[in-house]
């Protein structure tokens, strides 16, 4: 039988609607992308937890599936807010259940928040695009979330709050001058938790549309002097995307094979179904 995985949508409607009009896929096809190459035979659904009118799954549910992935949003995790409430419960009860978990962004921040621990704004501010120079710790450099990833590294990324306090049960697998929180893993109630601050799901197209959706939030807060600015970049961007040998691209931009290849970009997301996905679901006689 083949695996079972649900991607949650972390975003609201409204918030879905904006990246659709900046030419954004959806947050949970970035990942249904790279599991239909990981795993081209996995059944793949998505959950939009943070729609209300979404009805909030029971344990039943949860055990039908073999894994669960977490995707970006735009709410704030510390917020007394039901869109976000409700996915924290969430994920305490797959916690609970015993169900492998995965996160970015977002993700990393839920994980962090369901088992006690805490999440902040960051006061050195929007980290955006790339996250340059990461680099694993010392339980990172020997985990099997980060075989075959360099020990530096850059990755897409775009956020204003991080992880502050780790919670029990936590270890700190990767960090950089901006965010020290970029890489955990969270062992909770009866089940563990891989994620990252960085998005290992994301392609360089998408990145560029991410930017056009958060442009003028962009050029507020000083990373690009107008929207003229912004469209340049954007182009740049899309052209390397289109032709990742392109040496004068990758020089001005300042990108590597880290984010352009593939292998290396998401073998974050290959190690969690080798190592905790596939595991989990022979134990249940899935596969």
């Amino acid at each position: 039988m083949a695996i079972r995985l649900c991607v949650i949508n972390g975003y609201p409607a409204r918030n879905r609607e904006v990246l659709a009009r900046a030419g954004h896929c959806s947050a949970d096809e970035l990942y249904i992308r790279v599991f239909r190459v990981l795993a081209p035979d996995a059944h793949l659904d998505a959950l939009f937890l943070a729609d209300l009118d979404v009805p909030l799954p029971d344990q039943a549910w949860i055990e039908r599936y073999d894994g669960f992935l977490w995707t970006g949003s735009n709410l704030t995790i510390y917020e007394d807010d039901p869109r976000v409430t409700r996915q924290i419960d969430f994920c305490r009860r797959i916690f609970t259940v015993g169900r492998p978990q995965w996160g970015s962004c977002w993700g990393i921040q839920l994980a962090a928040a369901a088992a006690g621990g805490e999440v902040r704004k960051n006061p050195r501010g929007r980290e955006m695009m790339i996250a340059r120079k990461i680099h694993l710790t010392q339980e990172g450099r020997g985990h099997p979330m980060y075989e075959g990833k360099p020990d530096v590294f850059d990755g897409f990324i775009s956020h204003l709050d991080e992880v502050t306090r780790l919670p029990d049960g936590a270890t700190l697998l990767a960090t950089n001058a901006h965010t020290p929180v970029q890489g955990l893993e969270v062992r909770h109630a009866n089940g563990v938790y891989w994620a990252t601050q960085y998005h290992p799901e994301y392609e360089l197209s998408e990145m560029a549309r991410l930017i056009v959706a958060r442009g003028e939030n962009l050029i507020k807060e000083g990373f690009f002097a107008d929207s003229k600015v912004v469209e340049e970049r954007v182009a740049r961007l899309e052209a390397l995307a289109r032709d990742p040998s392109r040496k004068d691209l990758r020089w001005d931009l300042a990108i590597d094979d880290d984010l352009l290849d593939e292998q290396i970009r998401t073998c974050e997301l290959r190690n969690w179904l080798e190592n905790l996905v596939v595991p989990a679901a022979r134990r249940l006689e899935r596969v």
